[in-house]
C-alpha cells in the first residue's frame, strides 16, 4: 500500500537530525518513507501505513496548538509510539502536558516509563526495579512534585539507605545534615532540576520536602505524603518491612532499586529482593521492571549494561559446568581368552 502526505510548513522539524526520526519510523513500523519535493510517500502494509499517517497528523495538530518538543523528547516519544500500537503521539504528548512538573516538562521515553507513570497514578505503592539510567528516581520525583503542586499531598519525603557508612555517620565531619547529604545528593539534583532553587530551599526549611536516611523513618506514620525510597536494593529485610508499613492515609510510596548493584554485606539479603517475592500479587501495589532498552543516558550506557549482563550469564554457565559430575572412564571388560598357564619347571628335589 502507498500513501502520499502533503508537505506542510515546518513539517521538517519532525524528521530530526539527519532524518533520524524517519529512520525510527521506518524500522519500527516496517515501512518505507520517501521524501519528494512536494510530498511524503509512505509504502508498506496497510495497517503500518495507516499508523504512520496518523502519526504525521498528530504531529501537525500538536505543532498548530503550540506544543514544543524539547531535549530529544520527540525521538523518545516516537519510539514509544511505534513500540505500542495502542499509543498515539498526540495522546502521549497531551498526557505529559496535563501533569505539572514545576519548570520541567517530563515525557516518558520508553513503554516501560509510560507504564511506570501510569502505575504511580493508579496505585498507592509502586516498586520500580531496573538498571541505572532508566529514570526510576527522576520520574518518581517528578510525580511527587506534580502531586504536591496539584495539592494531592501535603509533603514529599525522600529516603535513601546510607549503606556505604553503615548508617554510622558519627565519624564524618560536620553537622548531621552535612554527614548524610553525600548519600542523598541524587535526590537533591532531581529537585533542583524541576523546581526553582529558592522554592526548593523554602520547601526544605518548612519540611514540606524532607530528605533523610531510611533509618529516620522508624516509628513514624506518613499521612498525606508522597514517599520515595531510592536505592532500595541496599535496604535490609527489616528496613524494608519497616518502610512499607509507614504508609498512612492519603499517601503514595514509590520504591526504586537496582538488584545488580547491592552494597550490603554478603551475609545480608536485600530487602528489595525479598519484598518482590513476598508482595507479588498484593492488591493495591504494582511492580514495574526496567531493562537496558529503557536507559535514557548516553547510548554507551546501554551497551555497558548489556555487556555486564552477558558476562554474568557466561560466568553462571561456567560455574554450572564445574558443578556437573564428570563422567568416569569405563573400566576395561575382562578378556575372554584364558591366560597362559605357567611354564612347568624341573621337578623339585627333596
Amino acid at each position: 500500500m502507498k500513501k502520499n502526505i502533503e508537505l506542510t510548513p515546518d513539517i521538517e522539524t519532525l524528521f530530526g537530525t539527519r532524518d533520524e526520526n524517519l529512520h525510527v519510523l521506518e524500522d519500527g513500523l516496517n515501512i518505507n518513507i520517501d521524501l519528494r519535493s512536494d510530498r511524503i510517500e509512505l509504502e508498506g502494509a496497510p495497517r503500518d501505513v495507516t499508523r504512520a499517517e496518523q502519526l504525521f497528523a498528530d504531529y501537525e495538530h500538536l505543532r498548530r496548538t503550540g506544543h514544543q518538543f524539547q531535549n530529544g523528547d520527540l525521538s523518545s516519544m516516537l519510539r514509544v509510539v511505534v513500540a505500542d500500537p495502542n499509543t498515539t503521539l498526540r495522546g502521549l504528548a497531551e498526557a505529559g502536558r496535563q501533569r505539572s512538573f514545576g519548570r520541567r516538562t517530563v515525557q516518558p521515553k520508553s513503554p516501560n516509563q509510560r507504564r511506570y507513570l501510569e502505575a504511580i497514578e493508579k496505585h498507592d505503592m509502586v516498586f520500580a526495579v531496573g538498571p541505572a539510567g532508566t529514570g526510576k528516581t527522576y520520574l518518581a520525583v517528578a510525580m511527587a512534585i506534580s502531586a504536591l503542586l496539584n495539592k494531592q499531598v501535603n509533603r514529599i519525603i525522600l529516603a535513601r539507605p546510607a549503606v556505604e557508612a553503615g548508617e554510622r555517620l558519627g565519624f564524618l565531619p560536620g553537622t548531621l545534615q552535612e554527614k548524610i547529604d553525600p548519600y542523598l545528593r541524587p535526590l537533591y539534583d532531581a529537585l533542583f532540576d524541576m523546581l526553582d532553587p529558592e522554592r526548593v530551599e523554602r520547601y526544605l526549611e518548612k519540611n514540606i520536602i524532607e530528605i533523610a536516611p531510611i533509618a529516620f523513618m522508624r516509628g513514624r506514620t506518613l499521612n498525606d505524603s508522597f514517599v520515595i525510597l531510592d536505592e532500595a536494593q541496599n535496604t535490609t529485610s527489616e528496613q524494608m518491612k519497616m518502610f512499607v508499613t509507614r504508609l498512612g492515609f492519603g499517601s503514595k510510596a514509590v520504591i526504586t532499586g537496582d538488584v545488580t548493584q547491592i552494597d550490603l554485606p554478603t551475609a545480608r539479603r536485600s530487602g528489595l529482593i525479598e519484598a518482590a517475592e513476598i508482595l507479588q500479587g498484593v492488591n493495591g501495589l504494582a511492580f514495574v521492571n526496567f531493562d537496558e532498552s529503557d536507559v535514557v543516558r548516553h547510548h554507551l550506557v546501554q551497551r555497558i549494561i548489556r555487556a555486564y549482563d552477558e558476562y554474568k550469564t557466561r560466568l553462571a554457565e561456567q560455574q554450572l559446568s564445574l558443578l556437573e559430575p564428570r563422567t568416569l572412564a569405563p573400566k576395561p571388560e575382562p578378556s575372554s581368552v584364558a591366560p597362559p598357564s605357567p611354564r612347568e619347571g624341573p621337578p623339585m628335589r627333596n
